[in-house]
């Protein structure tokens, strides 16, 4: 587990995978809130290894490290499968282990990020609104692809039971308009640009006296970010449940890219990320 959605994506799978009989065990990176969500679902994991931020070089140099970690961690315990959503170290070590492994992905204009795993992986995962032939330049041909139907978060929200609750313990005014915001990926490699529109977003919701602006930082210096503006009309959570909580309740829409908190918002805009995916992306 990489980043927090993975938690999400993937926890339903190791569910029916165990309630098979099947042994899983689970790593976890450290970024975001993906081992805070590991804990609050109760889903023990083995930390290896931490995000590299947004320099390049310690990208490398942590995706070395975790990958070394993931081959000791592995050596000797006679896996059968590997499975991550987006992990190149997993599809590093996996090959190296000669471990079969499954990658999912999204997102199909990670460039730097599939030119590894996709090459390196026995089976690629995506939702089939992903045009195939945007694939066959990671080495993804129809042998390697499993496309399967609609968005992952139909997948991880099937079961998913909203706590009407959870706006009052969060202090939020229902009486006025009520924005969730997740600020944007700045340390990943496929959002290599600053978003300028995010800080002016933050500050007109953050002064508007009719709005409450549940933000989620994704980074500490995100949220360092957030408490020094001192928005009177922003609320600054410090994990990422209760925003979903609060999401599915009362079906407040999300201003961000699709993550763990925003899936209400991407469902029920399904025809508008269809059409997203036709159009052609920054080159990175």
């Amino acid at each position: 587990m990489s980043a927090p959605a993975h938690v999400l994506v993937l926890r339903p799978i190791i569910e029916r995978l165990r309630a098979r009989g099947h042994t899983v065990e689970i790593t976890s990176r450290d970024y975001a809130q993906t081992q805070a969500l590991l804990e609050l679902h109760g889903m023990e994991h083995t930390p290896i290894g931490r995000h590299g931020g947004a320099s390049r070089l310690r990208k490398a140099q942590r995706l070395g490290a975790r990958t070394t970690a993931m081959i000791g961690f592995g050596r000797g315990r006679s896996f059968d499968l590997a499975l991550a959503h987006g992990s190149n170290d997993l599809a590093i070590a996996a090959r190296l282990l000669g471990v079969p492994e499954a990658n999912m992905h999204d997102y199909e204009y990670a460039v730097t990020q599939h030119r590894i795993g996709c090459r390196l992986a026995r089976r690629v995962l995506f939702p089939d609104s992903v045009p195939p032939e945007r694939l066959r330049r990671f080495g993804v041909g129809p042998e390697k692809l499993f496309p399967y139907p609609g968005l992952k978060e139909e997948y991880y929200l099937y079961d998913f039971e909203p706590d009407p609750d959870a706006l009052r313990r969060l202090s939020v005014d229902t009486e006025r308009v009520v924005v969730v915001v997740r600020p944007p990926p700045d340390v990943s490699l496929y959002h290599r640009k600053s978003n300028p529109l995010f800080p002016k977003v933050l500050q007109r919701l953050g002064t508007d006296e009719g709005v409450h602006a549940i933000v989620l930082p994704r980074t500490e210096a995100q949220r360092e970010l957030v408490e020094s503006l001192a928005l009177p009309s922003v609320i600054l959570l410090p994990g990422a449940v209760e925003a979903l909580d609060a999401l599915e309740a009362h079906g407040i829409p999300v201003a961000t890219r699709a993550e763990e908190l925003e899936v209400i918002t991407i469902i029920q805009l399904a025809s508008t990320v269809q059409q997203r995916l036709s159009e052609p992306a920054e080159p990175l």
